[in-house]
């Protein structure tokens, strides 16, 4: 096999094949010409500075000797953070993450560097170059694992949030293996740790896990409120101020007792964060948190009393949302439910807010709401308008938003969302027509593999 020229080689190559001294390469490279004459004979290591000039003087792409950068300088050289640091941020910035990724391994029997790779990873982290954050925090996990440190589950914290999906089966074994680790972080993490898992076990439906988390961090909350000053209440690290993860917890609550069919118990809970009058002298951040979560308990009283058979209110819950875009999404899915629930015609409001069923972003006054959570709740409406015109003989267009449901579903890998809309297609399949028949089928046959591949069988269809 032929080897491959050495980064000297091909520079010597390079300055022979162009009939260039080493001070006019010098000149080109802006590398002092004592510098390259001692890298050219051996006496000297690349830095990752000279080694991006000297490849943009021989008029290579940026990047082009990185490969070979890990085996001569890092590998087969003494370690040195000096230029392996510096290396793995040129990676991340050309997006060179093979490399990246291939370097760090090669450094993870040495143990001494797993807090310089950790700082590495929150600085890619913060500057938003995720999948490089990832890498290095893989590594670092792997390297501290039987060390239960605070590192290892701040790792762990961050490979969770980073690597969720739109894949609920996925997501439910993220966090299940997350969950573990929360009490082994710092506390300033550890509520927005706890905050992440409700919201995602909310977009999974598993609502005893949900409320069992909910009332975990509304109790750490409270006790830190409780016992820290004023100046402490907004820590670093921490995304919102103490009263957020105390009034959410309620407002989670409220919503398992919502989803469960409890609505009673559920305006008991709007109570508790409606009106906090308990917040001593809020400053500006804490009125915006208590002025969101007063609009969510009026919003709420709406909602909870309407499904439970008050009709009544849902001319008052239109006019709610329809001054509030940010409830408007939401309150489509709880109307259509209602209107399926009780018969009710809601042509008028589904006209008022055609351009709203749409699947995007979704935001309010103080964040947005996470992808998983919308994701599951735009199939679960697109399965309740299809109900809604099936109930009302209007089959075409009903089946037509059950197959786009379960085509989220599939997407989502909700094995909920395919039963119920596979239940409903084949309970109204003879009012389908061809087109929409054959499109069932591509449909049911994406489910098969979908659910193969989680059995662990592989069979084939036509």
């Amino acid at each position: 096999m032929e080897m491959t020229a050495t980064i000297r080689e091909q520079m010597e190559e390079f300055l022979h094949k162009n009939e260039m001294t080493i001070n006019r390469f010098a000149e080109i490279s802006g590398v002092n010409s004592g510098t390259l004459s001692n890298i050219l004979n051996g006496n000297r290591p690349i830095s990752m500075q000279q080694l991006d000039r000297i490849t943009l003087g021989m008029g290579l792409e940026e990047g082009y000797f990185y490969e070979l950068y890990i085996d001569e300088c890092i590998f087969h050289a003494t370690p040195d953070w000096r230029r392996l640091g510096p290396f793995l941020h040129r990676c991340a910035e050309l997006g060179k993450l093979n490399c990246l990724d291939k370097a760090v391994r090669m450094t993870m029997d040495n143990i001494s560097y797993s807090p310089l790779l950790f700082e590495t990873a929150e600085f890619f982290f913060k500057e938003g170059k995720h999948e490089a954050a990832v890498l290095l925090y893989k590594s670092v996990a792997e390297s501290e694992r039987f060390q239960h440190s605070e590192r290892l589950a701040l790792c762990q914290y961050r490979l969770f949030v980073l690597e969720l999906t739109d894949d609920q089966d996925a997501n439910l074994q993220a966090a299940v293996y997350f969950e573990p680790y929360v009490d082994r972080l710092d506390e300033m993490y550890q509520l927005d740790a706890l905050k992440e898992l409700v919201n995602l076990n909310l977009s999974l439906h598993r609502w005893d896990k949900v409320d069992a988390i909910a009332l975990k961090m509304g109790t750490k909350a409270t006790i830190q409120y409780q016992h820290i000053g004023k100046i402490f209440k907004k820590q670093e690290g921490r995304n919102k101020p103490l009263i957020f993860y105390i009034l959410y917890s309620h407002l989670i609550r409220a919503t398992v007792c919502y989803e469960c069919g409890d609505y009673e118990k559920a305006l008991e809970f709007v109570t508790l964060y409606e009106d906090p009058t308990w917040i001593d002298d809020p400053d500006y951040e804490e009125i915006r948190v208590i002025e969101q979560f007063k609009e969510w308990a009026e919003a709420n009283k709406y909602l909870y009393k309407l499904m439970a058979g008050d009709d009544d209110l849902l001319v008052d819950y239109v006019d709610f949302i329809t001054d509030r875009e940010d409830e408007i999404f939401l309150g489509l899915c709880s109307i259509m439910i209602a209107a399926n629930r009780y018969q009710l015609d809601v042509d008028y409001i589904l006209d008022k807010f055609k351009k709203y069923i749409v699947h995007k972003e979704q935001r309010n006054h103080i964040g947005k709401i996470i992808q998983q959570v919308t994701a599951d709740r735009y199939t679960r409406l697109l399965a309740e308008l299809g109900i809604y015109y099936l109930n009302t003989n209007r089959y075409e267009s009903g089946l037509e938003f059950i197959l786009d449901s379960l085509e989220n579903s599939i997407k989502i890998n909700s094995d909920k969302g395919m039963l119920r809309c596979m239940g409903v297609f084949e309970q109204f399949r003879p009012y389908s027509t061809n087109d929409l028949q054959l499109k069932y089928k591509y449909l049911v046959k994406d489910v098969q593999i979908l659910n193969n591949k989680k059995i662990g069988t592989s069979i084939g269809y036509r």
